[in-house]
């Protein structure tokens, strides 16, 4: 008997160790695709391929867009920046956090674990910030006439000349949303990894 609860307890115990580890892949993995590319555009007269490359943080500009571009078409509010940031460093602190948290409090009946409730909020608010990106950026676009992921033409203000434009998403972006996919699913399944503990 005495035999059978070690060998529990030694499975139970490498089962957190393999969900320590998946978790702190998927938190690396989070922290890759928040530094890469989102989307990127290229305007067809002017050089080189990345002429507006979104990230988390805002969109980066070559000299020429913002020369001639109305700052208001790509620039986001002055507090923008800042809150993206501090997002970033407390998601990360809530994935350090989950590691070592094993309190958990009631909700009626049920019992949830703040090491979990940590890790689906780290994961949904990604995946909330994923889909604004590309909602933001699907309006930011419309509302100058020009399609966010494809080809399209725009009126240059300043020599009124017709210019080709295109855009896509970048693999940034959907590396982004399967690091959240794969926090959240974390999150469901931390149970069957660590127990009711």
């Amino acid at each position: 008997m005495e035999q059978s609860d070690a060998q529990t307890g030694n499975r139970g115990g490498v089962m957190v160790w393999i969900f320590r580890a998946l978790l702190l892949a998927a938190a690396a993995f989070m922290v890759y695709t928040w530094f890469q590319p989102w989307w990127i555009a290229d305007v067809a007269v002017i050089k080189g391929d990345n002429d507006l490359v979104l990230r988390p943080w805002g969109v980066e500009v070559v000299r020429q867009v913002r020369v001639q571009a109305d700052p208001a078409l790509y620039s986001m509010p002055a507090f923008f920046t800042p809150f993206v940031w501090i997002y970033f460093a407390v998601a990360m602190v809530a994935l350090a956090a989950s590691l070592f948290i094993n309190k958990s409090i009631s909700l009626g009946r049920i019992r949830l674990p703040i090491a979990t409730i940590l890790i689906l909020l780290v994961g949904l608010s990604y995946l909330t910030t994923v889909g604004l990106a590309y909602g933001i950026g699907t309006l930011r676009a419309e509302s100058v006439d020009v399609a966010f992921i494809g080809k399209s033409q725009f009126t240059d203000p300043t020599s009124h000349r017709k210019m080709k434009m295109v855009a896509d998403l970048e693999i940034g972006y959907w590396y982004a949303l399967y690091s959240a996919i794969a926090l959240v699913v974390l999150g469901v399944l931390r149970r069957l990894f660590v127990g009711k503990s």
